[in-house]
């Protein structure tokens, strides 16, 4: 058993680390939080205007920022951007304050996921699928060496993967209690 004040999902983008994320938050009792929909709520932006605006580095400094406020926290249930890992002292927030579930998917069933999907600032441009290859090659690794346990999120609907995810999770992950 690791217990940990929250538990984080990290994998990449078109993992279901939103979808999968507010179904086993709701089951656990605990506050769901999507990185990117409070970056968007914090700063009055969208991600890709926060791109265009402020470059791939700007995003990332702000979502350091939030990953260290959110860690400070309990009782949530924390979807990561795709590329929060790629900090190491997100990696450390993450790791101290939460049990991390790595969400797998291979590349096709991304490109299947993420087909009308014009939100992606890192896939606007070029080749999808060999960004989201390269992607996986740089960050599998990561999202590995930072995770307490990995799910397969390959060809499962939400509705029954919830609640499977679930009692996987009540097997590995005990909620700490609040520390200040």
């Amino acid at each position: 058993m690791n217990p940990a004040p929250n538990l984080v999902l990290v994998g990449p983008m078109g993992a279901g680390k939103t979808s999968i994320g507010k179904r086993l938050a709701a089951r656990l009792g605990l506050a769901f939080v999507d990185c990117d929909h409070r970056l968007e709520e914090v700063t009055g932006a969208p991600v890709p205007l926060i791109f265009e605006c402020e470059g791939e580095a700007g995003f990332r400094a702000r979502e350091t920022a939030l990953v260290a406020e959110l860690m400070r926290g309990s009782g949530q249930l924390v979807a990561t951007g795709g590329g929060a890992v790629l900090a190491e002292v997100n990696r450390q927030h993450l790791q101290a304050r939460g049990f991390v579930v790595h969400l797998q998917v291979s590349v096709d069933q991304q490109i299947e996921r993420l087909a009308r999907d014009r939100s992606r600032p890192l896939l606007a441009v070029g080749d999808k699928r060999a960004k989201l290859e390269a992607m996986a090659i740089e960050r599998g690794p990561i999202y590995r060496a930072v995770a307490d346990m990995a799910f397969e999120a390959d060809g499962l609907a939400v509705a029954v993967s919830a609640p499977r995810r679930g009692a996987r999770l009540g097997q590995r992950w005990q909620r700490a209690a609040a520390t200040p």
